[in-house]
């Protein structure tokens, strides 16, 4: 579950000039003096945002100008919020299948991971309406993460070996729009049926924006997906590690992989076809509670923490969303 931030500025007061004309025959004019004004300083953008209590968060997608949103696994709800102030609301309420990655498209929707529903739904960003709900899968799934690119959006199951694709236009709801089944071959290890075991979880684009990166969570590997074929092959890594590997993001050349059960993000730097990836740094947080997805805006990473072992019982259960330098 993946799965990517407002600029800081300044608020500029104009000078104030000050100045005055001696009264007198051939008196010169005295010279203007510039005075500073007090520049009003936007203060810096809190680095951790409280998510409302019982809503359980986990995937994020963030907007160019730095407007946040994440769903909800208990109950599909999405709640937006500001990175400036981390002020944010509900503004879908969700009302049974759960919200897991989510990622804005071109058109201002936000395209929902629907988990053990088996659905992709599309959601309208600016007022939380649920203006398309797409049946991906029946039967044993769990429709994971996802992520814009290679054609339209892409969407991992963790129980089977597919990815789905959603082609992207102004209208998501005619002909030709429903989601399609891409088969995973190759080198993709295959996941026991039944849904024990967990496979493909979070999706990203390769730099080269050719090709996908999928985090098998089973075979603990990540995998360049050929888009057109299905055609999987193993990514090389040289050192690091992808074990319990959630949310991808790439950021230019880099690569984030969040760490849901190791408490970490570790960094790599990517060759631009995605086939080997270099070991740059591991992040490590105490505030990182079972961390699931993250997103990058205005230098800084942003992660959403998921509390995965908190007791949501509780309506008083609330998480974070916490950000730390690249």
């Amino acid at each position: 579950m993946t799965g990517r931030i407002g600029r800081r500025g300044f608020i500029g007061a104009a000078a104030a000039l000050g100045g005055a004309a001696l009264v007198g025959t051939g008196a010169p004019l005295a010279q203007a003096r510039e005075v500073p004004a007090q520049q009003a300083v936007r203060p810096p953008r809190p680095d951790t945002v409280a998510i409302p209590a019982g809503f359980q968060p986990e995937g994020i997608a963030v907007s160019a100008h730095g407007t946040a949103y994440t769903g909800s696994l208990l109950d599909g709800s999405v709640y937006r919020f500001d990175l400036a102030t981390g002020a944010g609301r509900i503004i879908t309420r969700g009302e049974g299948p759960m919200s897991v990655g989510l990622k804005l498209d071109p058109y201002g929707r936000l395209l929902v991971a629907g988990g053990a529903s088996g659905q992709i739904r599309v959601v309208d960003a600016r007022d939380g309406r649920v203006l398309a709900t797409h049946q991906a899968a029946t039967g044993t799934a769990f429709v994971n993460d996802a992520v814009v690119g290679c054609g339209g959006a892409w969407f991992t199951d963790s129980f089977a070996d597919v990815l789905y694709f959603l082609p992207l236009g102004r209208d998501l709801t005619g002909p030709g729009a429903e989601p399609r089944a891409l088969g995973l071959g190759g080198e993709w290890d295959p996941v026991p049926p039944g849904g024990a075991y967990w496979g493909a979880n979070g999706i990203e684009r390769t730099p080269d924006g050719r090709a996908l990166l999928v985090v098998h969570d089973t075979a603990e590997a990540l995998f360049r997906v050929d888009p057109r074929t299905g055609v999987a092959t193993r990514t090389v890594l040289d050192g690091g590690s992808v074990r319990n590997g959630d949310g991808l993001v790439v950021h230019g050349r880099t690569l984030y992989v969040v760490r849901n059960w190791a408490y970490a993000v570790d960094v790599f730097t990517l060759s631009g076809d995605g086939r080997r990836a270099r070991f740059v740094k591991r992040i490590t947080d105490p505030r990182f509670d079972e961390p699931t997805t993250a997103a990058v805006y205005g230098g800084r990473l942003y992660v959403v923490n998921a509390r995965f072992d908190a007791d949501w019982s509780d309506p008083a259960t609330a998480s974070t969303v916490v950000s730390c330098p690249l």
